[in-house]
């Protein structure tokens, strides 16, 4: 099979599921957590991962509007999002059209309607760097936060944000900066910019919660 044929779209594609999966984690990793008194001159990334760390299960609502510069088109979708620890998440897209992205374990599925793909995550190491950062989010995992992105945390419990950029330039080449901002205990809000002037914004609703202490 000449494989000269297939990498645009298939490039295209993955770069799509990248954003996707490092956005919805990131908005799972966040919205869900019930923190405790928080002091703003002590809010750093320490302060939130330790946090992060309490959250083991968490459900909301999204929905997500990108930008594609290439087509000049502005597209809207929305759905829901799951996250239980420790290494499983699902971003359900419900409108448009049902698409559905999980993870669990080592495995990626992807399905769009009766369509289904699934692959491990070792097959696809620039998935497998985002999956295993944002993993690091989820399980307040501050070493692998710093290790994989360069990581700022801005404001304070109240209104705070979160800012990872890639610190592998082949990922920073797909995406540029993940931004996640929250009031309080909730995220509101995830920016994702692609290197390619593509944008994704989605804002969250929160439906379930669960700490342990």
């Amino acid at each position: 099979m000449p494989t000269r044929l297939i990498p645009r779209a298939r490039r295209r594609e993955r770069r799509r599921f990248l954003a996707a999966t490092i956005a919805a984690l990131a908005a799972v990793a966040t919205v869900t957590w019930a923190p405790e008194k928080a002091h703003a001159q002590s809010f750093d990334l320490g302060a939130l991962t330790a946090l992060l760390g309490r959250v083991k299960s968490g459900e909301a609502t999204f929905v997500e509007t990108r930008r594609i510069e290439l087509l000049d088109r502005t597209l809207q979708s929305s759905g829901r999002l799951s996250f239980k620890a420790p290494d499983r998440f699902v971003r359900e897209t419900l409108k448009p059209r049902h698409e559905k992205l999980a993870v669990d374990g080592n495995t990626l599925t992807m399905s769009l309607g009766d369509r289904s793909r699934t692959m491990q995550l070792d097959a696809a190491p620039e998935a497998a760097v985002i999956v295993e950062a944002i993993r690091g989010t989820l399980t307040g995992n501050r070493a692998a936060l710093e290790r994989l992105f360069e990581t700022t945390v801005s404001g304070d419990a109240r209104d705070w944000t979160l800012k990872l950029v890639p610190r592998d330039l082949r990922l920073r080449g797909q995406v540029s900066t993940v931004q996640v901002s929250g009031h309080e205990a909730m995220a509101r809000e995830v920016l994702v910019q692609l290197a390619d002037g593509d944008r994704s914004v989605m804002t969250i609703e929160p439906v379930a919660a669960r700490a342990t202490s």
